[in-house]
């Protein structure tokens, strides 16, 4: 398993990737209840949505990949993909 902190700003989420040799999660720790987040994504894009008092703020994050599933949970977004050919055959052509 690799580690990645990517982001940490400030009072902002602390959002972290995790990839392993069958995929990758990336979790972004909100510190909203699950009620109040949505999450949705795009592509490689991920675009969460968090109602509270006054208007919805939404946030965007880039993923490693596209998106296999996505949840919500005690405040923490989770969204996970799998590994693509594509980048299989990257990490191959690296090891030659």
């Amino acid at each position: 398993m690799n580690h990645q902190q990517t982001r940490s700003t400030g009072d902002g989420p602390l959002l972290r990737r995790f990839e392993y040799e069958d995929g990758w999660t990336v979790a972004a720790d909100l510190g909203a209840d699950a009620a109040n987040v949505s999450v949705d994504t795009v592509g490689e894009t991920a675009i969460v949505v968090v109602e509270g008092d006054g208007e919805p703020v939404e946030s965007e994050f880039e993923l490693p990949g596209p998106a296999a599933s996505s949840a919500v949970a005690n405040g923490v977004v989770t969204v996970r993909g799998d590994v693509t050919e594509d980048d299989t055959n990257e990490d191959t052509e690296e090891e030659r």
